[in-house]
């Protein structure tokens, strides 16, 4: 037997004195998707050769090596998943379409356009999610669901409806729910002298994309709200307000991306506030260093503190997850690898807890056990059951990634 199966056995027994199932909690683990990002590969480029990256939005660092096609980047993507434990799902952007060097404009893009991912998705045993791409063009510099400019708003209407379809026929091939994300960078450096109008204007355009019947079964649509954005610092139509409004209203997915609120609110109590409201959420886990500035997902205080919500709250099979950062500062391969292993460790973590005995202490009023048990089970072998669920998922257990990353980067990624 190895050491890592031995260490496994010891923290499996130190879990059981206090009630935890440690095989049922894998076994949560190993099932529990998470959307992986591709734009983490690429700067959030895409493959439109459409100009810079607007819309509030800034990747810094030039780190060597980044994909500059869609075989470069399902290559690194391949990489990254051999990494990693478990099968997930991809999310994707609507530029990151296999368009053939042609111009294929936002409103035309078609389920042709990404047959390559459905085909890499299906080796891989992995989903697909979706999200239009509000930014980056010519006719997003003002405004984007909430113009004024009615052309330009229908415009992206019209994208709105060929992404739900693209992200419908994800989940029919694949057999996998897709999610379909809406988020636009529409708003003002100043207070606007009429806040009113341009919400409208986008509760108008989003009841026209999701008046297009589509099956359920197969993708669902979520919205997503953001604080500001550069050059967007004092009015952002799409506020988590509206949103939230708009969800519970509609029947969509509230999505929490969790750089997208300010520094001091607790992102982690948002879901168990709308819990009663909607039915299902989006979860975009991201670092924010004071601002939405998308560093790497980390295992931290609130990646941690949003895990036990989800575990201890019954709300993991209501939460879709994916990841949301770009840092061009470092190996974007092993930007991948450490967001999706952070994540699943933490969850690991939320799911080792005796969750009932600690409900139990709460409604009896002894907090007392309650503060005293959620301080001890941070230095409960989580670590040994990690590393055993690395290596019976046949990846790299602990640090020993790091190791073919570096050597990946000197075979492939040295030589863009």
């Amino acid at each position: 037997m190895s050491q890592v199966y031995n260490n496994y056995l010891a923290a499996k027994e130190i879990y059981a004195s206090i009630g935890v199932d440690v095989d049922a909690a894998l076994e949560v683990l190993k099932k529990t998707r998470i959307s992986m990002h591709c734009w983490q590969g690429d700067d959030v480029t895409g493959f439109e050769n459409a100009g810079p990256l607007t819309g509030g939005i800034q990747v810094t660092g030039n780190y060597p090596g980044k994909a500059r096609s869609l075989p470069e980047l399902l290559r690194d993507i391949d990489k990254a998943l051999s990494l990693i434990p478990g099968n997930h799902k991809l999310n994707l952007h609507a530029i990151y379409g296999d368009f053939g060097g042609k111009k294929v404009d936002r409103d035309q893009i078609e389920p042709k356009h990404f047959e390559a991912w459905v085909e890499f998705a299906k080796a891989h045993q992995a989903g697909l999610d979706f999200n239009p791409t509000f930014f980056s063009h010519p006719k997003s510099e003002t405004a984007t669901l909430s113009s004024a400019d009615e052309s330009i708003r229908k415009f992206w209407v019209d994208h709105g409806i060929a992404s739900r379809k693209i992200t419908e026929y994800f989940g029919k091939e694949l057999g996998i729910v897709s999610v379909m994300n809406t988020w636009i960078p529409d708003g003002s450096k100043e207070l606007p002298i009429d806040p009113v109008g341009p919400r409208m204007r986008l509760k108008k355009s989003l009841d026209e994309m999701y008046a297009v019947k589509l099956n359920d079964a197969y993708m669902k649509d979520a919205v997503e709200s953001k604080v500001f954005g550069i050059g967007l610092e004092s009015y952002t139509v799409g506020s988590n307000e509206f949103y939230c409004g708009y969800a519970a209203k509609s029947g969509k997915l509230v999505c929490f991306d969790m750089g997208h609120f300010h520094p001091t609110e607790n992102v982690s109590d948002k879901l168990p506030a709308m819990a009663p409201f909607v039915d299902e959420f989006l979860l975009h886990l991201s670092r924010p260093v004071r601002w939405d500035s998308d560093h790497v997902t980390n295992f931290n205080d609130e990646i941690s503190n949003m895990m036990h919500v989800l575990v201890r709250n019954n709300l993991l099979d209501r939460t879709y997850i994916g990841l949301d950062y770009f840092d061009g500062t470092i190996n974007r391969v092993a930007a991948w690898v450490v967001g999706m292993r952070s994540a699943q460790r933490a969850l690991l973590h939320a799911l080792l807890e005796p969750v009932e005995a600690l409900k139990k202490a709460e409604l009896e009023g002894d907090y007392t056990t309650r503060l005293a048990m959620v301080e001890e089970l941070k230095a409960f072998p989580f670590g040994a059951v990690w590393d055993y669920f690395c290596e019976t998922a046949g990846v790299p257990v602990r640090n020993s990634w790091i190791g073919e990353v570096k050597t990946y980067e000197k075979d492939v990624l040295a030589n863009r």
